[in-house]
């Protein structure tokens, strides 16, 4: 009972928290001390508790450090001038009406060839962010849009961090799952292209004001060169360099290039990668603003304190009465189903996708089995639920991530059609695949 209470007063600060428009971080730390005090109500001590909160901890050195570098290089594109050279031409090359599609296409595209949601967001992301709000495209259904579209990579590709976790945590092949999840997917990509469709020409993109067009041309100089940093980062991984490589290799091109080409001073260079960009044109800030290391800050925490909770609820077992009922509800309502609310739920307590995968990987195996299952279903299954319920929790890092690079809020999450498309058409065509009850 004192769990439940304690989720419940959880998810009503994280909620309250969203609507209002604070920081998150009040509500975790709230979330927080209730389940050390529950912790240490069922014989654990604060020191045990402390200890294995610091270890779940440690895990998340490489997140952290993945977050910093998209971080910096969001900064560097801006001064190097390589946002501002996509908007300055990419507003003339594409169809007003059909700017939406375009941009969940190549979403799409991209993510699948990179595997990761944050550094597309990231990238082309932040640049199509830019072309929305400087060509009076609605900046929030883009955003939904962008998140669409990364998540068919981050979901589905073979070089996708989170394809080989589920791939290790079920014991599967990954190309086999790879296959399942674009046959798994095509209603979902028709459906989210049709919405676009439809959005895209409500919401066409507008010729960039004239003013904004002298503001670019007098703060940056729009030369072709300031594409170099946009065309390593999609050329490098394709020789098999890491992501996080290609990243900083992009970010030391677009520094080189912001100090030779643009005229900007190192320690101006320097500033902005730490700080953000900022430009003294009010027209063009509303446009160009943002990024840096210190933008991510927030997002560490969140991803600090997320990784804490899944300490305490492994070092106290808080959670055990939840996995008692899982062969139950996978033979009473479908294994899916049981999945899909596992995930969520496991998602929403976690707050990231890592852990919940992690989670229904150990902990579904044996239900799965019991009730006729098999790991390649499993697989499948923690695909269309967990992974992509990333995206659409507001205080997820894989839905608070991608909103931050951004700059909007939990409002762009109704537009991400796909990742709702996903487990609903899912749920009702399965049975092609898999047969799901016993």
């Amino acid at each position: 009972m004192g769990f439940a209470i304690g989720i419940i007063i959880f998810i009503t600060c994280m909620v309250a928290s969203i609507a209002l428009g604070y920081s998150m971080i009040p509500a975790l730390l709230v979330g927080l001390a209730i389940f050390v005090i529950l912790g240490m109500r069922r014989g654990f001590t604060l020191e045990e508790i402390f200890r294995s909160g610091m270890e779940s901890v440690k895990e998340s050195a490489v997140v952290i450090k993945v977050i910093t570098i998209i971080g910096l290089i969001t900064a560097v594109w801006r001064i190097s001038g390589t946002i501002p050279v996509f908007i300055y031409y990419g507003i003339r090359i594409i169809t007003p009406s059909m700017f939406l599609v375009v941009t969940y296409l190549l979403a799409c595209i991209l993510s699948y060839a990179l595997g990761t949601s944050f550094g597309v967001t990231g990238t082309l992301g932040v640049i199509f962010m830019a072309l929305a709000r400087s060509g009076g495209v609605n900046p929030v259904i883009t955003a939904g849009v962008i998140l669409s579209g990364v998540y068919f990579g981050d979901r589905g590709s073979p070089v996708a961090s989170s394809a080989h976790l589920v791939a290790g945590v079920t014991r599967t092949d990954i190309m086999t799952n790879v296959k399942y999840m674009m046959k798994t997917c095509v209603i979902p990509v028709v459906l989210t292209l049709c919405i676009y469709a439809f959005l895209s020409v409500r919401n066409p993109i507008g010729d960039i004001d004239a003013g904004i067009i002298g503001s670019l041309e007098d703060t940056f100089s729009l030369s072709v060169i300031a594409f170099i940093p946009a065309v390593l980062m999609l050329i490098l991984p394709l020789f098999r360099l890491a992501v996080t490589t290609s990243i900083l290799v992009s970010a030391a091109a677009g520094a080189v290039i912001a100090y030779c080409v643009q005229g900007m001073p190192i320690l101006d260079i320097l500033k902005t990668c730490i700080m953000g960009y900022r430009s003294a044109d009010a027209g063009l800030g509303a446009i160009l603003n943002g990024g840096g290391v210190i933008s991510m800050v927030e997002v560490v925490i969140i991803l600090i304190i997320s990784c804490a909770y899944s300490g305490i609820f492994s070092c106290t077992g808080m959670m055990e009465p939840v996995y008692a009922g899982l062969e139950k509800s996978c033979r009473k309502t479908g294994r899916f189903a049981t999945c899909l609310i596992f995930g969520i739920t496991g998602t929403i307590l976690f707050c990231n996708q890592t852990i919940t995968t992690l989670l229904c990987g150990d902990i579904l195996s044996e239900p799965y089995r019991k009730t006729g299952g098999n790991k390649q279903e499993l697989a499948i299954d923690i695909e269309n639920s967990s992974i992509v319920a990333a995206g659409f929790i507001p205080w997820c890092l894989g839905c608070k991530v991608p909103l931050t690079f951004m700059g909007v809020g939990a409002e762009a999450i109704p537009y991400a059609v796909y990742l709702f498309l996903i487990p609903v058409c899912y749920l009702f065509t399965k049975r092609i695949w898999f047969k799901d009850r016993v």
